[in-house]
């Protein structure tokens, strides 16, 4: 299929990888973002660095840029591609209350990055829960969604605001 259709299928309706051979390599860069909301006391519990997993934030950066990488491997007809840059950013917001967690990804290839900043956000937002839950079940991760994506045949794309 092409133009509209769904490109992850053929012409029968089966699942394969598309193939990306005759693309040209060009810089590409996606941004991905998500919430976690939680009570007040979980933040300033993350806030102060005091959880009894330890340092939540950065394990959650770290969660992230390594769920990144390994994208092709949890999503099943993502290409494995040569990330050359991903950035988790974490922080705190008092309005939610909760964290609220971007991820930049880039790369130099024939294939987009989106599902790569996706899943950067996606586990570092699990991780924040998974170290919190101890002290509150509640938590909800929320908001996941890619913010914008530079590059490739597509061309630039930017969401609106919610």
């Amino acid at each position: 299929m092409s133009g509209q259709g769904l490109s992850h299928l053929d012409n029968a309706g089966a699942a394969n990888m598309v193939d990306v051979s005759a693309k040209p390599v060009t810089d590409r860069t996606a941004v991905a973002e998500g919430t976690v909301v939680m009570s007040r006391e979980t933040l300033d519990l993350i806030r102060s660095g005091d959880a009894k997993k330890g340092d939540v934030i950065g394990t959650a950066r770290i969660a992230g840029i390594m769920a990144a990488k390994k994208t092709h491997e949890l999503i099943p007809l993502c290409h494995p591609i040569g990330l050359s840059k991903v950035t988790v950013d974490i922080e705190a917001d008092d309005a939610l209350p909760g964290v609220r967690v971007r991820a930049t990804t880039k790369v130099a290839d024939r294939t987009g990055v989106e599902m790569e900043a996706l899943t950067a956000v996606s586990v570092a937002c699990l991780t924040i829960y998974d170290m919190a839950k101890a002290v509150d079940r509640s938590m909800v991760v929320t908001g996941i969604r890619l913010v914008e994506k530079r590059g490739g045949r597509s061309g630039d794309w930017q969401a609106t605001t919610p």
